[in-house]
């Protein structure tokens, strides 16, 4: 990993999210890593409040043109509802502000006050590249530079192209923002990263890393200072 860039990891193909660009490296894969020694924890959320209509998710997922890349709107209609975001009742001992995966239901929560969460559909490690545990948000990434490593380029000799880092943009794996997670003051592999992909959304398609739509993951940026706790569960 280049440490002077924001970036992480690893994809594992070469393809474009929703249409094919040349040279564009895909959303529905990504990144490689490991991080040992981490204990699984469990909790448990349940869902009481109702979710956004389609018309509502049409607004909460329009474009965002103000970015340093315009941020085109995202197809709703491919992601099923249960997806969207919404604040939902949880029970957790964890301070408000702590981030939660849950892997085996596609979902990350930011813990709330009065026994409540925020809650975000996500697209999370495929079998093979799961892993639980507890990190922290180390360095926070917006259109983040990302670098692929020496593995993949043997594998996929057409992302040499990016040996020196590819600049954040559209076709970015990392996205329009990302969180670093670490542990013990070291870098783990894996991040929390901001995908355009709907299709991606409830499905186990990355090497271990957890992805928000953009307009989640920009939501969930912007409420997360570096040092917030991360919380993995068991698949």
């Amino acid at each position: 990993m280049d440490s002077g860039s924001a970036d992480a990891g690893e994809t594992d193909e070469v393809a474009s999210h929703g249409r094919r660009r040349a040279g564009g490296l895909s959303r529905r894969s990504f990144l490689v890593g490991s991080a040992t020694g981490l204990g699984a924890l469990g909790l448990a959320g349940c869902v009481t409040s109702d979710g956004m209509s389609l018309a509502e998710a049409a607004k909460v997922y329009g474009p965002v043109p103000d970015e340093k890349f315009p941020i085109p709107a995202i197809d709703v209609s491919k992601v099923d509802p249960k997806y969207y975001r919404r604040t939902v009742r949880y029970d957790s001992k964890e301070a408000p502000g702590t981030i939660i995966v849950d892997p085996g239901n596609y979902y990350v929560y930011r813990v709330e006050d009065d026994g409540n969460a925020t809650r975000y559909g996500a697209n999370v490690g495929r079998d093979g590249f799961r892993w639980s545990g507890e990190a922290y948000v180390g360095r926070k990434g917006e259109w983040a530079t990302w670098t692929p490593p020496k593995e993949m380029i043997r594998r996929q000799p057409e992302a040499a192209k990016w040996a020196r880092g590819m600049p954040g943009g559209l076709d970015n794996p990392l996205g329009a923002r990302t969180l670093y997670l670490y542990q013990n003051g070291a870098y783990t592999l894996y991040t929390i990263y901001a995908s355009l992909d709907a299709e991606s959304i409830g499905t186990g398609i990355t090497s271990g890393c957890v992805g928000l739509l953009t307009q989640d993951m920009m939501h969930l940026y912007s409420r997360t200072p570096v040092k917030t706790k991360v919380i993995v569960l068991p698949a």
